[in-house]
């Protein structure tokens, strides 16, 4: 029997859902002014139909390690972390997220015959490098991590 991936589809009408206020808009940046600038940019308007929210503030914080962002393909939503709408993320480390995320929209997967997905390819990796703040993010991400997760 094939092993189906594991794959949760966000529903904007589950009750739970219908009660946080999951939107764009933040303290410090609009993602979905940013998500369709890089849209346009990087991707050609190829992304149509896409959402992106900030995730919902959790009580309480990581300790360890940060998902920055996730995205379901399923329905088009791109989260981002609440904790990277601080006035010290630089938007271009935010940028960098979200092109992250929109990547995956348009790199295939590998699914392996177990069923094993990897989505971060080599040719994921190749097109994300051609971000012009990669390398920069990169150092930004090492050298802040603690700070987001204080």
């Amino acid at each position: 029997m094939k092993k189906q991936p594991k794959r949760k589809i966000a529903s904007l009408t589950a009750p739970v859902q219908c009660q946080l206020k999951l939107d764009h808009e933040g303290w410090y940046f609009d993602l979905l002014a940013i998500f369709k600038r890089l849209n346009a940019r990087y991707f050609r308007n190829k992304l149509a139909g896409y959402k992106i929210v900030w995730g919902r503030r959790r009580k309480l914080r990581p300790k360890q390690y940060l998902v920055y962002g996730t995205i379901q393909e399923e329905d088009r939503l791109i989260r981002i972390h609440p904790l990277l709408d601080q006035d010290f993320v630089p938007e271009w480390f935010l940028e960098y997220v979200i092109f992250h995320e929109m990547l995956h929209a348009v790199v295939p997967d590998i699914i392996y015959p177990s069923g094993r997905r990897k989505v971060h390819t080599a040719e994921f990796f190749a097109q994300e490098k051609k971000y012009p703040h990669f390398r920069r993010a990169q150092r930004w991400e090492a050298e802040n991590l603690g700070r987001l997760l204080r």
